[in-house]
């Protein structure tokens, strides 16, 4: 009977949930896919063929169990699908909205290869998950046993809380440390709303809070409170600031008005789906509404800001990337989203320069890809004489993040870091040059996935357990 259930592939094709049209999605910042209804879900589980190496689980970087709750999912086995899902992820209903699944499980699925259409997984994963909350099964923490050691964690992103939440459930004490006035990182002020709601974040941050988890905001390191004080409070330290620095332009005019970073474009947006009120909004400077908008980057930064400069009413809205849309680092899902709700892409487009103070048009050197580089991937040249000027009110960077200095910023002698600017580590227990000092997500990798941030925040947690008993054990003798 289990397996009349599954395989279903070959006569049930692929569904994802259905999108908002596109002339209604525009006007707000709400999720744009509608959920999955019951049956539904259980019909697209049913189409996981169950093989025996599930590419869809060696591609996840956290190794989800994704046939087992497929296969619970299928047989209308709820709750034990979101326990087998929470068992490897501290925020499923997180990863099912913003990991790029068309990269990862999905595109390595095995029936996807056969032709037959991926499984959805990553919809599947959000509407367990959204079940879940809606039925009560998600509970807050409760330790077996509460201990009296204590780990500091600087950042309050997903590595930082990934890193809380396995702590608190080994019973001991952690503190988060952030600079922003809410908890959450990047998925509270870098991702819009209309691929996470803030709420589907807000009640994370409850369920760690409700489970012990300490949360000191608006607290920036190394001027409200030193490293070393930190450390001194704390038996371990996990470093999970993420990367905040922007990769600035340095062409001519860039210094001028109107051209903003993607991070503060994305921040001062997402404020306001909070209901905060934002000065900087209301004089124009991150308003897109009735403007000229070029944005300048092609991966996924540049995707949240294009189609958010739609959502705030842009006369036009432009985005240039010096490589062709094979090429690109983005979801090719989010530029179709983009798309349908009016973007305009200029593939193999650089600029070149800025004219008028307040910013009025970008200077745009046409491209052609040559040589590959040392990634493998063509690198863009510049195409003789093809140079023209795009009309422009508001310039978005997204370019891309890099670390800030982090030994100096805090005043901290050796904290090593890579030629790169990131937090030397080693690989698996996220250990520094610092004794009892950790840290991971994108403060050591560099700007990557949240999903990565998730894995490395588990990981270090496990670590800093061993260390915190390994003391404990020393101290005993």
């Amino acid at each position: 009977m289990a397996k009349e259930r599954m395989l279903k592939f070959v006569h049930t094709a692929k569904e994802m949930p259905e999108k908002r049209d596109a002339s209604v999605r525009s006007h707000d910042f709400n999720e744009i896919y509608r959920e999955f209804a019951d049956a539904k879900a259980a019909e697209q589980s049913s189409r996981c063929s169950q093989c025996g190496v599930p590419y869809c689980h060696t591609h996840c970087p956290l190794h989800n169990n994704i046939p087992d709750w497929l296969r619970l999912t299928a047989a209308g086995r709820l709750q034990e699908a979101y326990e087998l899902s929470q068992a490897t992820n501290t925020f499923p209903e997180i990863c099912g909205r913003i990991c790029p699944q068309d990269r990862l499980c999905e595109g390595n699925c095995v029936i996807e290869q056969s032709g037959h259409g991926t499984v959805t997984i990553g919809a599947i994963e959000k509407y367990i998950t959204d079940t879940a909350w809606d039925m009560g099964w998600v509970k807050p923490v409760k330790p077996a046993v509460e201990r009296a050691e204590s780990v500091g964690i600087i950042g309050a992103g997903p590595g930082g809380l990934a890193a809380a939440d396995v702590l608190r459930r080994a019973g001991l004490q952690v503190t988060v440390y952030d600079r922003y006035d809410r908890a959450g990182g990047l998925l509270t002020y870098g991702i819009p709303g209309f691929k996470l709601e803030k709420d589907v974040v807000m009640q994370r941050v409850d369920q760690l809070a409700q489970g012990g988890v300490e949360f000191v905001l608006n607290c920036n390191v190394g001027e409200d409170i030193s490293f070393d004080a930190i450390r001194g409070k704390h038996d371990a330290v996990i470093i999970a600031t993420g990367v905040y620095k922007t990769r600035d332009l340095t062409d001519p005019g860039a210094d001028a008005e109107g051209i903003v970073r993607a991070i503060d474009y994305l921040t001062v947006s997402n404020k306001l789906s909070f209901g905060d009120e934002v000065p900087e909004f209301a004089d124009g400077t991150y308003n897109a509404e009735g403007k000229n908008v070029v944005v300048i980057g092609g991966g996924d930064t540049a995707m949240d800001c294009v189609r958010t400069a739609i959502r705030q009413g842009a006369k036009s809205v432009k985005c240039l990337y010096r490589r062709d849309r094979t090429n690109m680092p983005g979801s090719q899902r989010e530029v179709q989203n983009a798309e349908e709700e009016g973007v305009e892409f200029v593939w193999m487009a650089a600029p070149k320069g800025f004219a008028g103070n307040p910013v009025a048009s970008v200077t745009v050197q046409r491209m052609k890809l040559g040589a590959p580089d040392a990634s493998g991937r063509q690198s863009p040249e510049p195409i003789e004489g093809g140079i023209y000027e795009e009309p422009a009110d508001l310039v978005i960077k997204a370019l891309g993040f890099e670390p800030e200095d982090l030994p100096k910023l805090w005043g901290v002698d050796g904290l090593e870091v890579t030629r790169w600017g990131t937090i030397k580590a080693s690989f698996g227990t996220h250990k520094t040059s610092l004794p009892g000092v950790f840290a991971v997500g994108d403060i050591v990798r560099g700007a990557s996935l949240v999903v990565w941030a998730i894995r490395d925040g588990r990981e270090a947690a496990d670590s800093v357990v061993k260390f915190i008993d390994g003391a404990a054990a020393v101290a005993a003798e």
